[in-house]
């Protein structure tokens, strides 16, 4: 096919595609413990059914240990053609509290060449994205084609990194594009070549054996939750700087956003100071950063007056491409048992730990990739880094170490993924289309 065939066919199948997406975005697909397991399921028929739809000879769902199923398809390569591996995940986040969306999250909703809800853009996008790009070529594939669609990437993903582990020969590809990341800005084509890492665990601070009456007893009875709130306090300097030893901050080579860019993006208050030193593509991309994302304890709505004996905490840590999440997590805690106040008993659990990424300079793969992106965006992409992480990249890269892993997708800064008020610009989805079926065009060319 030629480019402009393949531009004319992704336009004209946008208002399918679109309509697809919205089906596929209103199964709520949240693989989290506690939420209802058949929308996860609903999601992996609906993959399944919409590969089938691009003439894959083979689609099939595959169980993954401890997890929902994953769907699989391929086709075999053309004499002498690479064969690429595409990847997305059909479960999303949950949606939060209801009342901070404009629109009802598991409805979506087109507004002004935007839809919103949850998952249209992290990932179902990347889902449609690759659903799309394969139709363009009616079942004919310049290339030989794998594809797999997890479904817990988002809650403890890195059960597909042991199925990959154990069926290297069904995963492998010459060429692997991750449909999980984005542009800065809309219309602004980039490449992602590194990724953090990731580690997070759970602390639980035990002082008393029962809440106990604060005029009585406080002031010197140990509160599990002050000592947790100063423990917390004690991660980071005045600056906001990570403060746990052996945890230095990096550099990123490429360029990142301004600070009038990364406020606007992310929301900041007016008179708010950033936190952190260096730059911003070293803050976000290159360092270790340390979030508590989240606290048991008891709500301000139907407090009383007590002394609190337990109290616990997640905590997330976001680990550079280079560094290793276990040595990571060590760390942080040995220094949160050694800034524990009042000799409080201190215990930790729930541990996740994923790898991080940082890709080669390029090779075959990448340069095709920009060309298409080129055309398709009408300049060429640039390198940037993500502060996230996609636990499965670096099992990929072991497992398949010639590869060339090229991460881009539909979701810009501003698609507020696992936030409120989710969306995807669908003009940006057309262009990640054509980009993503101008470069299995590409590739196949000797």
């Amino acid at each position: 096919m030629t480019p402009e065939q393949i531009e004319s066919a992704v336009a004209a199948a946008m208002p399918q595609t679109v309509e697809e997406l919205k089906r596929l975005a209103a199964i709520p697909s949240v693989a989290f413990p506690g939420h209802p397991e058949e929308p996860v399921h609903a999601a992996a028929a609906a993959v399944e059914e919409l590969l089938r739809s691009t003439g894959l000879p083979r689609v099939q769902r595959v169980p993954v240990d401890n997890s929902y199923p994953a769907v699989f398809a391929e086709a075999p390569a053309p004499p002498g053609a690479p064969t690429v591996l595409l990847y997305a995940h059909y479960d999303v986040q949950p949606a939060g509290d209801p009342a901070s969306w404009r629109t009802p999250p598991f409805e979506p909703t087109l507004i002004d060449g935007k839809l919103y809800g949850r998952g249209v853009a992290d990932d179902k996008s990347g889902v449609m994205s690759h659903v799309a790009a394969l139709r363009v070529f009616q079942g004919r594939f310049p290339v030989g084609v794998k594809v797999i669609i997890e479904g817990q990437e988002e809650y403890a993903g890195e059960r597909l990194e042991a199925f990959v582990e154990r069926n290297p020969d069904l995963l492998r590809a010459d060429a692997v594009v991750v449909a999980d990341t984005g542009n800065p800005r809309v219309g602004d084509p980039a490449v992602t070549t590194s990724l953090r890492g990731m580690a997070a665990f759970t602390m639980e601070v035990r002082t008393l054996r029962e809440p106990l009456h604060s005029g009585s007893f406080g002031g010197a009875a140990p509160d599990a939750l002050a000592a947790l709130m100063r423990m917390c306090a004690a991660l980071h300097d005045e600056n906001g700087d990570v403060r746990v030893p052996g945890l230095p901050r990096g550099s990123f080579l490429g360029q990142g956003p301004t600070e009038e860019e990364f406020r606007k993006t992310a929301g900041v208050a007016d008179g708010v100071s950033l936190v952190g030193s260096g730059s911003l593509a070293d803050r976000l991309w290159a360092s270790y950063a340390i979030t508590v994302t989240g606290l048991d304890v008891p709500s301000v709505s139907g407090a009383v007056n007590a002394v609190q004996p337990v109290a616990r905490a997640r905590v997330t840590v976001r680990v550079p491409p280079a560094g290793d999440p276990k040595t990571t997590v060590n760390a942080v805690v040995e220094f949160l048992q050694q800034v524990a106040p009042w000799g409080v008993r201190v215990s930790f659990g729930d541990l996740t730990v994923g790898s991080g990424f940082q890709a080669d300079s390029g090779g075959t793969a990448r340069a095709a990739l920009n060309r298409a992106m080129e055309r398709a965006f009408g300049r060429p992409p640039r390198d940037v880094g993500a502060g996230g992480s996609i636990p499965l990249v670096n099992t990929l890269l072991k497992q398949f170490p010639a590869a060339e892993i090229l991460l881009f997708g539909a979701e810009d800064e501003d698609a507020a993924c696992h936030a409120p008020n989710e969306r995807v610009d669908l003009e940006e989805l057309r262009r990640v289309v054509t980009t993503e079926a101008l470069f299995l065009q590409e590739l196949a060319q000797p």
